[in-house]
């Protein structure tokens, strides 16, 4: 059977406070909306994709739906004031007798593929489905400014969506629902209960990270979401790996030594072509005219380049009271001058080939921290740079990804630190297998966290 999504993108956020809807917000450069597509486009038990919006937004959602190549998507259509309106606008648009409908609101942009899938597979057994978490607070009934009652809260769920019907059933429902003068309902799952009292609505396990962006406050928790890498990341296999990067020519800046010396050997494993570039064979990413000519020497070769990596990094670990002017200058110069400069020079080499640009930044980006000022302060930076490139060149089809690995074995981490328990550390190795599968991706504008 069918299985169709469909996005409920028509609320006006007047909660939110913001001028416009959340659902449009940018979070790391993509709006709200396009991680909750994203996660749609890549559930493989997910057919088709109807999106519901405001009738003022349709172009926009459109324009968006053709930019990030959402090719599930089959309509977008106009809903209506109340949530009920677009879901009954979504049903009669649905063109088949039977199927399966996943509503989502596309303000949960963080909904896993294994709650998708749950959902799925529920509904082969099943005519409504539920997603629901247990409530953290102890939930009070109350009557003005007295309490009424404490329910049981083994008894009590919070309500998340998906919620997903087959279509019999919540048309059934709907069709009723309609014809009621004193409409009422709080979701599609209320809808069904009490017009369809006899159809027993399932429960699948919901997820924290599910959450739904209604406040302000909401908002920060998902942008530190995705600056944590916290967002789902899925490993590519060899196969897909060269199947993606085979033959394709990559470029990576601060490749003879550590996680760039792995990435080197990590892409020429699964047969791209590596021009690896760094102080020792006398590019120096501080020089912009360097960083140009190597990348003009390469594209005079392969007439094109489809991955441009920087990975050239400077640790200069003491209080900045005892730093040296050209301490500053180098950490300043590599890390930051160096990354602009990368970037610069990179665009028109990958707005050519439709490729993309990876920066690499440090856990120490989240926070600055004592002997780690000039180096914490830069790797935000790139962080920061990352999210505005991706945004600038989406639409030359441009994009740009920032890996943030955890503490790792390399050579610059050992003259900070010392010999460390190899148990403790990621290798390059690990964090070059991890670039390669996010340049093997879709995505762009993502800050993503590599874990041992």
């Amino acid at each position: 059977m069918k299985n169709i999504a469909v996005i409920l993108a028509a609320g006006s956020g007047t909660r939110f406070g913001a001028a416009m809807p959340k659902q449009f917000i940018k979070l790391a450069g993509k709006p709200v909306i396009c991680y909750t597509l994203d996660a749609f486009q890549k559930a493989t038990c997910i057919d088709e994709i109807i999106i519901v919006t405001n009738q003022e937004y349709l172009d926009m959602v459109f324009e968006l739906v053709t930019d990030h190549h959402f090719s599930k998507v089959s309509k977008v259509i106009s809903g209506g004031r109340e949530r009920y309106d677009s879901s009954w606008s979504a049903i009669q648009a649905s063109e088949v007798d039977e199927c399966n409908l996943i509503f989502h609101d596309a303000v949960r942009p963080f909904v896993s593929q294994r709650i998708i899938q749950d959902c799925v597979t529920a509904l082969e057994q099943w005519g409504a489905v539920d997603v629901v978490v247990d409530p953290t607070d102890t939930i009070v009934k109350i009557r003005g400014d007295k309490i009424m009652s404490i329910p049981d809260r083994r008894m009590l769920a919070r309500g998340q969506t998906p919620q997903a019907f087959r279509k019999s059933v919540i048309r059934s429902a709907y069709q009723r629902f309609m014809e009621d003068p004193e409409k009422v309902a709080s979701d599609d799952c209320g809808i069904v209960l009490k017009y369809l009292p006899s159809e027993p609505v399932y429960v699948v396990k919901g997820e924290e990270q599910n959450f739904k962006i209604t406040h302000q406050q909401d908002l920060y928790l998902a942008d530190n979401f995705i600056k944590d890498g916290l967002i789902e990341h899925e490993s590519a296999d060899h196969e897909h790996l060269e199947r993606s990067l085979a033959d394709k020519v990559v470029v990576i800046f601060g490749g003879s030594s550590g996680i760039g010396a792995a990435l080197v050997a990590q892409c020429r494993e699964v047969g791209a072509n590596v021009y690896a570039f760094s102080r020792g064979n006398g590019c120096d990413i501080t020089a912009y005219q360097a960083v140009q000519e190597a990348l003009a020497s390469v594209n005079h070769s392969e007439k094109r380049i489809d991955y441009i990596i920087n990975t050239a990094g400077v640790l200069i670990k003491k209080p900045l009271s005892f730093v040296s002017d050209h301490e500053v200058a180098a950490s300043c110069g590599v890390n930051y001058t160096g990354a602009i400069n990368v970037a610069r020079a990179a665009f028109e080499h990958l707005r050519a080939s439709r490729g993309m640009l990876v920066n690499f930044t440090s856990s120490s980006f989240t926070r600055g921290r004592a002997g780690y000022s000039l180096y914490s302060s830069s790797k935000a930076a790139i962080v920061n740079l990352t999210q505005a490139l991706s945004e600038e060149w989406l639409g030359n089809q441009v994009r740009v990804n920032c890996i943030n690995p955890e503490r790792t074995d390399t050579p610059m981490r050992r003259s900070n630190f010392g010999i460390e328990p190899s148990e403790t550390l990621l290798s390059a190795t690990q964090v070059a297998r991890s670039t390669l599968s996010v340049m093997a991706s879709s995505y762009t504008g993502q800050v993503v966290l590599v874990r041992k």
